[in-house]
């Protein structure tokens, strides 16, 4: 069997980085082959750092948590954004944050374990999910009539609005859809069906590539 010597001059947090595989890379050249510029992209956004968070609305904990990541979102679909850092609401007392990867503490990053300190012994959960899933993002045009291929939610922008992120299954998948932008998406599967909701949106794509029927 092979073996993966780690460089000398590699620090500690290179050395956890480089040795990461993402769910989908195995995918990365289908993406940029199946890619639409202009009409609509997809990619693989690797190795965000994700925690989940759980407190009751109102709570000290709840205070404590929103200090470190800037707020949580106060009901369904909300999203707050500080720099860098987004807390997405997945629950009354739920929630998704999602920030770069170096904010990871394996890679010397300080989100998670303040994020535990804030909540210390009360009541609520901090835990790591940046290996629980993997992120697609899906931009262009026509990157809403892909989804809607399979989406059951209503993806109109007079619905469905720039900033909202809700739980949903696209192609019977659960996944987190989070609309960044008029034309753009991020998309959250489990690790385990990322490659199966990676090759369903590629397929989803592939009727623009070909030329418009009048």
């Amino acid at each position: 069997m092979a073996e993966t010597a780690a460089s000398p001059t590699q620090s500690s947090a290179e050395q956890n980085n480089s040795a990461r595989v993402s769910p989908a890379r195995q995918l990365a050249e289908a993406f940029a082959a199946g890619s639409l510029a202009g009409t609509v992209e997809i990619s693989e956004v690797p190795f965000l750092t994700m925690v989940g968070l759980r407190a009751d609305a109102g709570s000290d904990e709840a205070t404590r948590l929103a200090a470190v990541t800037g707020g949580v979102p106060a009901g369904s679909g909300d999203v707050v954004n500080s720099g860098d850092t987004s807390v997405l609401w997945l629950g009354p007392s739920e929630f998704l944050v999602v920030a770069p990867t170096e904010a990871h503490e394996s890679l010397g990053g300080h989100l998670i374990p303040a994020l535990r300190e804030a909540l210390g012994t009360g009541a609520g959960q901090v835990v790591d999910l940046s290996a629980n899933r993997t992120t697609f993002e899906l931009v262009g045009p026509r990157a809403r009539a892909v989804l809607e291929k399979g989406c059951s939610l209503d993806l109109h922008p007079r619905v469905f609005k720039a900033g909202t992120a809700l739980s949903t299954e696209i192609a019977n998948i659960p996944a987190i859809l989070w609309k960044t932008g008029e034309d753009s998406f991020r998309i959250f599967p489990r690790a385990s069906f990322a490659e199966f909701l990676g090759r369903w949106l590629l397929d989803a794509m592939r009727e623009y590539a070909s030329p418009e029927v009048p």
